[in-house]
């Protein structure tokens, strides 16, 4: 489960492909136009081979384009951190990709703001095998640590990838899981 922080009206988490998604850490536009060459670079690969990108491709595709812009003359390096959550097959993969284009995959992980004490409250909860139900209340309640004012549906949000695929939660979905931990 991937869970993140939103303002009104702006999206924090983005389908890539069915079986892949992404979130960010940083600059809202520079994530937008690193989901769409994601999405370009995810549909080239469908019209040349037929068959989705895997998900470690993907990264690596993204990180390049990221790690091109930190060496190149009269662009600016990308402002932002990426955490993408994807399956290949039975492989479940989330890989961290920092502005430098470097890339480290996790079992679980936290970024942005407070992500030290969210890693260190993740190490603790942490266990491979947990349940669906319980990962979403463990990534909630870790999102909970360092959060300031009331979390509630219309100020996060959550995004599941398992063998169906890359799916947000709506809201009334998010709703339950606050309400089931309150």
């Amino acid at each position: 489960a991937v869970v993140s922080t939103q303002s009104t009206g702006i999206t924090k988490m983005e389908m890539i492909t069915k079986h892949c998604g992404m979130t960010y850490s940083g600059m809202g536009p520079d994530f937008r136009l690193l989901v769409r060459k994601a999405r370009k670079i995810a549909q080239q690969y469908y019209m040349q081979f037929d068959e989705e990108i895997p998900v470690s491709q993907l990264v690596q595709r993204v990180a390049n384009v990221m790690q091109e812009y930190t060496h190149s003359g009269g662009v600016r390096p990308f402002g932002v951190s990426l955490l993408v959550a994807g399956f290949d097959q039975e492989t479940p993969y989330l890989v961290q990709c920092d502005p430098s284009g470097a890339y480290f995959a996790w079992k679980a992980t936290a970024m942005g703001k407070n992500h030290v004490n969210g890693k260190t409250f993740l190490e603790k909860r942490y266990n491979a095998d947990l349940e669906l139900e319980d990962a979403v209340h463990t990534a909630i309640l870790t999102l909970k640590e360092g959060f300031e004012g009331q979390m509630t549906e219309d100020n996060i949000e959550i995004g599941i990838c398992t063998t169906e695929g890359f799916r947000k939660l709506n809201r009334t979905e998010v709703k339950d899981y606050l309400a089931a931990l309150n």
